[in-house]
């Protein structure tokens, strides 16, 4: 899908969640709370481990979009809405957050339903998220003059897709048509590295120097999560490790958005 459409496809959504959750917020904490939209992240908010809820749309828009804040921002966020003084992050406060989350879900559907028709939300926390390949949209919430809470929209392709108009749809088929049947031709027989990752953990540079033969680290995946298939850095592809004549293989089980549209076709 053509970026910039895409862009205006997520655009619509993130509009409508800001001032939903916006209004939930405020009605919630008593304090007047506003969220933007931003044109790219300010990397020097996002601070501590994240904290992720999902929204599942069904009816007039399918699809899954990913929230992603963080943990000491929560509990803030908590803390002004349960009116008690700020602690370290628990699920106690992811807990309260989505219940704000959740009242929130009535007036971003009552905004999308002239446009999509009827639009039903579920909210639910989630967690061990991997979001290689997916749009992201970043957003601010503040309050009076309070710091900044930094929170990423991430969009599945079954969103963007149920959110762009159909005419765009057509005006991006047409556009790739064109692409695959010349241009893409030619590179066909190319070939591209492909890697399986099975988990993944962040060490500080202390605990990598002391690495020898026999140490164990351990992953941010138990053993029956999705394995993920990617090219150059992104998730193309979820699935099970298989072997095949002895080798490791992976049978797909979810391709979370057309492979072509990761690659710019």
């Amino acid at each position: 899908m053509d970026n910039q459409i895409t862009k205006k496809a997520a655009a619509v959504f993130a509009n409508a969640f800001a001032a939903s959750f916006a209004e939930s917020l405020t009605q919630a904490a008593g304090a007047s709370f506003l969220l933007r939209v931003l044109e790219s992240p300010d990397l020097a908010t996002r601070q501590g481990q994240p904290v992720h809820f999902r929204l599942t749309a069904d009816g007039g828009l399918r699809g899954q979009c990913f929230i992603e804040l963080y943990q000491p921002q929560v509990a803030a966020l908590a803390a002004k809405i349960q009116g008690v003084p700020a602690e370290a992050f628990s699920n106690e406060h992811a807990g309260a957050l989505a219940k704000v989350l959740t009242a929130a879900m009535a007036g971003m559907a009552a905004s999308l339903s002239a446009e999509y028709g009827e639009v039903d939300f579920k909210v639910d926390r989630v967690e061990d998220l991997a979001f290689g390949g997916m749009f992201v949209v970043p957003l601010a919430a503040s309050a009076g003059e309070d710091p900044e809470i930094p929170l990423l929209l991430y969009f599945d392709g079954q969103l963007l897709t149920a959110l762009t108009p159909e005419a765009d749809r057509d005006a991006t088929a047409g556009a790739r048509f064109s692409i695959d049947s010349t241009n893409l031709k030619l590179v066909m027989d190319v070939e591209l590295n492909m890697s399986l990752r099975f988990g993944q953990r962040q060490l500080p540079l202390r605990d990598v120097l002391e690495l020898t033969a026999g140490s164990v680290i351990e992953l941010d995946r138990q053993v029956d999560d999705p394995v993920e298939l990617l090219l150059d850095g992104k998730v193309i592809a979820r699935g099970e490790a298989v072997i095949v004549d002895g080798n490791y293989g992976l049978r797909v089980t979810e391709v979370p958005q057309p492979i072509a549209s990761q690659l710019g076709y």
